[in-house]
């Protein structure tokens, strides 16, 4: 509640926002929005279902979380239509009245968890439960669990923030309507494949979906490497949403798997700690690759997706071989 409602809280105020300073700021209390709610709500799926559906309810999650993002951008497609009469720059103005519709789907969303979610109680007494203090919490924890955080930090370090990809449509000639296309693109695929994959992973295991899906990663890395035009970033960010659906919500699973249910919140406290921590390095280092040592070398915006693309391939490995 406290985590979905700070988020609720604080987006709005970007109809105030004039300089990136608050953007940032907004930002950060969103960030701190989403690290109070994600552990403790995946815990609480995990829960709630039993262990022959956890792929599925985790992949459903994933789907209405993206359907969720798919209506957002259509209805963000439709006012600025509406309000630019079909001109391609987003004015301040038009931005602002986004930021206040989004207003109204965020409180509905705050009074349906605080109406309709029940609490699961964690096994606090049962045998495997986590010490306190987080050196010994982490030594508590399976050591399949923590190789397999081991490998995901590896393969997040490649995976820098999405804005990258709507950098290059944008420098691949896409205008801000064909950007939001192509992210509903992106969005639509991610959310119609999320639940029957995650079905999928409950019969033939969590392994080769997440393989599966990391390898398609690093293929797509290295199609966007190779784009030279705005129809093959958008047609690829349609292949990029199979990605998301065969791992996003099947890792989360596949956390539970390894884990007892009296240490879930601690283990996913870990695994989104993990990859929140790596985030930060792997976008500094996309961007450095984008304007500076990418130039450098020949490769422009090619590099990032190079980088990427190898540590996909590298963690791919590591995964299929160290973690059993």
């Amino acid at each position: 509640m406290l985590g979905y409602g700070l988020s609720s809280f604080t987006k709005p105020l970007l109809y105030f926002a004039n300089t990136w300073g608050w953007v940032l700021g907004v930002r950060f209390g969103d960030r701190i929005g989403k690290g109070l709610r994600t552990a403790p709500r995946d815990a609480l799926i995990a829960g709630s279902v039993n262990e022959s559906e956890r792929g599925k309810a985790f992949g459903l999650h994933r789907a209405g979380d993206t359907a969720g993002a798919f209506t957002g951008i259509l209805l963000a497609m439709i006012i600025i239509w509406l309000a630019q009469s079909g001109k391609t720059l987003l004015t301040r103005e038009t931005f602002q009245i986004i930021a206040l519709v989004s207003i109204v789907p965020a409180l509905l969303a705050v009074g349906v968890l605080a109406l309709g979610a029940r609490e699961i109680e964690p096994a606090k007494t049962a045998a495997g439960a986590v010490p306190f203090g987080t050196g010994k919490a982490w030594q508590s924890l399976n050591p399949r669990f923590r190789r397999f955080l081991v490998v995901m930090i590896l393969f997040t370090l490649g995976n820098s923030s999405d804005s990258f990809l709507v950098l290059l449509g944008q420098a691949r000639g896409l205008n801000v309507l064909q950007v939001l296309g192509m992210m509903l693109t992106f969005t639509a695929v991610y959310s119609l494949l999320s639940s029957p994959l995650g079905s999928l992973s409950d019969r033939f295991g969590r392994r080769r979906l997440i393989l599966a899906g990391w390898l398609i990663y690093g293929l797509c890395y290295l199609g966007f490497a190779a784009a030279s035009s705005g129809w093959m970033v958008w047609l690829l960010m349609g292949v990029y949403g199979s990605y998301y659906a065969l791992t996003e919500g099947i890792a989360k699973a596949y956390v539970a798997d390894l884990v007892p249910q009296a240490q879930r919140g601690t283990a996913y406290g870990f695994f989104n700690a993990a990859i929140g921590i790596t985030a930060l390095p792997a976008s500094l280092i996309a961007g450095l690759l984008w304007q500076g040592l990418g130039a450098w070398a020949g490769f422009g915006p090619a590099a990032p997706f190079f980088f990427g693309s190898g540590l996909a391939l590298l963690s791919s490995l590591l995964f299929w071989r160290w973690v059993e």
